[in-house]
Formats: C-alpha cells, structure tokens, sequence
C-alpha cells in the first residue's frame, strides 16, 4: 500500500472521529445514525494510522504530495 494521504487530511479524519465519539458518548446521536457513524469514524481511524484510503485508489486521487 502506498501512502495516499497528507497529514492534514489525516488529522482532519481523526478530529471527525474524535467529534462523532463524542456525540455518541453524550447520547446526542443515537439509534441507526449512530452505528453508521462509529463505522465511519472507525474507518477515518484506520485509514488515518495507516495513511492510505481505499475510496481514494479507487477514484484516483492522492492527497500525499511524496511519491513512495
């Protein structure tokens, strides 16, 4: 896997999952919504330690500006 995301991008994904942690610990998101966004904030993470993004490849695009 190659890098395809800068750091901006990656602290952007971590603070929306910080957020939607967050939300969903005070009760203020619940039922459906909240398991759809823990999923995604759970990817944001993910993707964010390993600086890849899967959705990325596939559209084509790189936030990274190193070539690796």
């Amino acid at each position: 896997m190659k890098k395809n995301m800068n750091g901006f991008d990656r602290i952007f994904r971590i603070v929306i999952a910080v957020v939607v942690g967050v939300l969903y610990s005070q009760g203020i998101i619940t039922g459906i919504l909240s398991y759809i966004l823990i999923t995604v904030a759970f990817v944001f993470l993910l993707t964010s330690f390993v600086s890849f993004c899967p959705l990325y490849r596939l559209i084509g695009i790189s936030t990274c500006k190193i070539k690796n």
